[in-house]
């Protein structure tokens, strides 16, 4: 049985590991054709080659989410590519949470740089494509502390925030301009990424490290929903999703 999946274009950024990745594989196995985008060529060379090798169809570019011209870059490939664009994964982030008392007032500008402007530039990127078309689908990634504050997150939960309220107002304004455009944000929890590896405060570091030991699960629970989401009838849509061990109450 075919899916809504099927012959979609989707550009995912964050694309080179984790959630990203698995994304990208399993939306390829559904018959998705994947447009791959982050910073570490060789990473994504290696991603879309298996890709393929697995019958899939991918198509991968160099990406700073940071920069609008790259993201503008990514939406053309997908087009130039594939002759359409249907849907984005805004899911590149960084999670270097520290306490404020720490001062790491540079990770605080780099999360702010690749949370919240890197959600800006990828749909910026890709809403004149969808409003022209009266269609697409526009996936973000939040997190469990986009919901709730937590001691150490207070930046990155901040940034988080921010995806939530901006992905519901593209929502609402989308619905009362008809553009056809849906959107669903996602609400991880301890996921299994290499997200850890940019924790550089100590004491920061170590909590997470135990958390995630005892409550991390693997990113293809991520790339399940994503896919579920995608593969929704057009007229049927659900805007959020919480996905984290049923054993931990977030």
């Amino acid at each position: 049985m075919t899916s809504n999946i099927t012959d979609k274009v989707v550009i995912i950024t964050g694309a080179s590991s984790g959630i990203g990745e698995a994304t990208a594989k399993l939306l390829a196995a559904k018959g998705a054709k994947v447009v791959l985008g982050a910073r570490r060529a060789d990473k994504l060379k290696a991603i879309a080659d298996a890709i393929v090798k697995a019958g899939g169809e991918a198509a991968y570019q160099v990406l700073d989410v940071t920069s609008q011209a790259d993201n503008d870059a990514i939406v053309k490939l997908a087009k130039d590519r594939f002759g359409k664009l249907d849907a984005i994964f805004l899911n590149a982030g960084v999670m270097p949470v520290s306490p404020l008392s720490a001062m790491k007032t540079d990770e605080w500008h780099q999360m702010v740089d690749v949370n919240i402007k890197g959600v800006l530039n990828g749909v910026a990127a890709v809403l004149p494509t969808f409003t022209t078309q009266k269609s697409g689908h526009i996936i973000a990634n939040s997190s469990v502390a986009g919901l709730k504050a937590y001691p150490g997150g207070a930046v990155y939960g901040g940034t988080k925030w921010f995806v939530r309220d901006f992905m519901e107002v593209l929502r609402m304004e989308s619905a009362m301009e008809g553009t056809g455009i849906r959107t669903a944000v996602v609400y991880p929890a301890a996921i299994n990424t290499e997200l850890l590896t940019t924790i550089t405060d100590e004491g920061s570091a170590k909590g997470m490290e135990g958390l995630y030991a005892q409550y991390g699960i693997s990113p293809d629970r991520i790339a399940s929903v994503v896919a579920f989401a995608l593969d929704l009838p057009a007229d049927t849509t659900v805007n959020e999703f919480t996905v984290g061990p049923a054993s931990q109450p977030w």
